[in-house]
């Protein structure tokens, strides 16, 4: 009979023997086995002379007397040729194949997991049916049960010379021995006595000693399979680190930081591998015992440093499980955008921050993850076009190398060249969607020729885009921004009445740069009870620094208004609102546009910290007649009697105003099934008249007076 095995890396003959060339470290393994087997045999015979009743036909229902021989006599010649060439292996050459970089995997586990000799041996008898099948009906035959086809306690302490009465042996056995709480064996069948439970070793521990890497598929999910930029500039202390082997660590980012690219750069600098795992991705499944001891099983198997994060809110759920990967028995390194919090675990952390990337660096992970198959962008000129269309987002190497990826995806879906546009897309696909829930999410479609303003206000639209887009150069490179505590996010106030294109201008610049405008609600920000608006307003920044966006906070004067005389407790935590929202701003590192028709209103301590103020007029008799030329487009039907140089001399609207009388007179024709008339115009300027609470007057409609069914002057 021969072994049922079969070996992956190695070989054998007809007859099951090894060849030469037979992998080292599955010899060593099945060599050790060997030594297992002649034990089993061992106390088979034992049990067989001693025992009264061989003929019993009811015994364990049922191994045969007749089916123990032939396993006896049988030759193992797998387990025995593997031992054979154990002995005959010299020391000096056992000593050159560990030389030449030869792993043993059965060793380098039993020094990862802090496994002494009897350790081995037990894990070896509990492995051996996962191994030979031809093990199992012995097992039965020794438990007297042929149901029970593992080895249980008793019989792992029997067959290794262990007295099962004394107190070392079965501690070798208990969930704090280093077999168990290494996740190397469980203990099954924990209603029955001890002695009786059955052993089994976890499928991935079999699957690493037999030569396979796949990882395990609890911890698959969430390994990061994307390969991790690394940093063009080296991290001495965070090297040093590793290779003194300091655990855990722990890396503060912040903004572009990326803790995940330092790790793994600073890993591979040493010479060692990591296991990266997502924590994000993991969610709800950190808080299961199960996933987290097989994550830190994976990574001591492999003989990885355990790279985890971002760490997530700290929770009751989480909290246990950021407790095991910090208190880890093997290197880990952990990072998020938090502060460390002491109480997490007992584990004393060295806490590292991550410096953001300076714009070469940026500039660099860029090229790199557009290097590739891109159609048409062939040219360093073009990937340097694309580049510099990406420089008002803040993104890690990681998210950079996916919006590079996710634009390419969108090119070749199109067939075409990668654009600019491409890039940006994927660059806004990179944003948190934390920030969808507390506001709306517009996505840019309007363009400067949509905005019609006056040069001089066009052109402070201007300066802020060009601010937006070159901070980094200009606060980094040229060290201008100093070394004060404020924030590096940029903040502009729009002041101007209503409809004088306020929030139109927020969408222009949001679309120049490429990033989303996020309207905030303020019916999900105000709230009646003392303390609330202030942790809405914490929870609407912290998601807006991990988003690549423009932050739009229409009417601000309802929240950033001024303080007042404190006369009663309302007076108070209205001012506290105030106070908290100077504060917060001061630490915001995105672009915020805040938007009041009463610049008057807003709190001067808003406006010292204000980046840009941009006064939106109400438009004058040449612009007025653009906007009535832009929302009255060739497409739309109309009649020739539209007179839209008196529009613009008689009546002064604002952008909005126009619009609203635009989209009046194309519902009244629509629902006429005709052109659009100036009839239809009067009437629509006389709707918006009646909602400003304006008078129609006749020296104003002038010869249109007619048809605005009013009979005199009124309100």
């Amino acid at each position: 009979m021969t072994s049922g095995a079969d070996v992956r890396g190695g070989s054998h003959g007809s007859n099951g023997a090894l060849e030469p060339e037979t992998d080292r470290s599955l010899t060593d393994l099945l060599g050790r086995l060997a030594v297992i087997e002649s034990r089993v045999r061992s106390v088979v015979a034992m049990r067989r002379s001693t025992d009264p009743e061989p003929d019993d036909r009811f015994r364990g229902l049922y191994v045969s007397e007749a089916n123990i021989e032939g396993i006896l006599e049988d030759r193992w010649p797998l387990f025995e040729d593997a031992a054979a060439l154990l002995r005959a292996e010299t020391d000096s050459a056992a000593d050159a194949r560990a030389a030449a970089g030869e792993v043993l995997r059965l060793r380098t586990l039993a020094t990862a997991f802090g496994l002494d000799s009897v350790d081995v041996e037990i894990l070896l008898v509990a492995l051996a049916p996962d191994i030979d099948q031809r093990f199992e009906p012995l097992y039965g035959y020794l438990h007297d049960d042929v149901s029970r086809r593992r080895a249980s306690i008793g019989l792992a302490l029997e067959l290794c010379g262990l007295a099962p009465f004394r107190g070392d042996a079965r501690a070798r056995l208990s969930r704090m021995g280093a077999l168990v709480a290494g996740g190397l064996l469980v203990v099954e069948d924990t209603d029955r006595p001890l002695l009786t439970r059955s052993l089994r070793v976890p499928d991935r521990v079999a699957d690493h000693l037999l030569g396979q890497d796949a990882p395990d598929p609890q911890v698959a999910p969430f390994l990061v399979h994307m390969e991790v930029p690394s940093t063009s500039t080296r991290w001495e202390a965070l090297e040093r680190a590793l290779a003194e082997e300091i655990s855990p660590i722990y890396l503060r980012e912040g903004g572009m930081a990326a803790g995940l690219s330092a790790a793994s750069s600073s890993i591979a600098a040493i010479g060692a591998q990591a296991l990266l795992i997502d924590l994000e991705r993991a969610g709800t499944a950190l808080g299961r015992h199960d996933v987290v001891a097989a994550v830190v099983r994976e990574a001591r198997l492999r003989g990885a440093v355990l790279v985890a994060g971002p760490l997530p809110a700290q929770t009751e759920l989480h909290s246990e499980a950021l407790a095991m990967l910090a208190e880890a028995p093997c290197r880990v390194v952990l990072f998020g955008d938090r502060p460390w919090d002491p109480e997490l675990s007992r584990a004393i952390p060295l806490v590292l921050t991550v410096q953001q990337p300076e714009m070469a660096e940026r500039i660099g992970h860029w090229l790199v993850a557009l290097k590739g198959d891109l159609p048409g962008n062939e040219r360093d000129n073009d990937h340097l076009d694309l580049v510099r269309s990406t420089l008002a987002f803040r993104l890690t190497p990681v998210q950079q190398m996916r919006a590079a990826r996710a634009g390419a995806l969108r090119a070749r879906a199109e067939a075409r060249a990668l654009v600019p546009a491409d890039i940006q897309a994927g660059a806004r696909a990179q944003n948190a969607a934390g920030l969808d829930r507390l506001a709306r999410r517009i996505e840019p479609t309007a363009s400067w020729v949509d905005l019609v303003l006056p040069r001089d206000i066009r052109g402070q639209l201007r300066e802020l885009t060009a601010r937006a887009r070159q901070r980094e150069r200009v606060l980094d490179e040229w060290g201008i921004g100093g070394r004060a505590s404020r924030g590096r996010g940029i903040t502009a106030l729009f002041a101007g009445e209503s409809g004088t294109g306020k929030t139109l201008a927020a969408e222009v610049v949001a679309g120049e740069l490429g990033l989303d405008l996020y309207v905030i609600d303020l019916s999900t920000v105000v709230d009646k009870y003392i303390g609330e608006t202030e942790k809405n307003l914490d929870r609407i920044f912290a998601e807006a620094d991990r988003v690549n966006g423009v932050l739009l906070f229409d009417e601000a004067d309802a929240i950033f208004g001024k303080r007042s005389e404190v006369r009663d407790a309302r007076d108070r935590y209205a001012n506290v609102e105030v106070a908290y929202l100077l504060q917060r701003m001061e630490r915001f590192d995105g672009l915020a546009v805040l938007t009041t028709n009463m610049r008057a209103n807003i709190d001067e301590a808003f406006t010292r910290r204000i980046d840009a103020v941009v006064d939106f007029p109400v438009p004058e008799d040449e612009d007025r007649l653009s906007l009535w030329r832009m929302h009255l487009p060739e497409s739309l039907p109309q009649r020739a009697d539209l007179d839209l140089e008196f529009m613009a001399r008689r009546f002064r609207l604002s952008g909005g105003n126009i619009r609203n009388v635009s989209l009046s007179a194309a519902f009244l024709a629509a629902e006429g099934d005709r052109p659009v008339s100036m009839a239809d115009l009067i009437r629509g300027t006389e709707r918006e008249y009646q909602k400003l609470g304006r008078l129609t007057v006749e020296a104003e409609f002038g010869p249109y007076f007619t048809l605005t069914g009013a009979d005199q002057p009124r309100a």
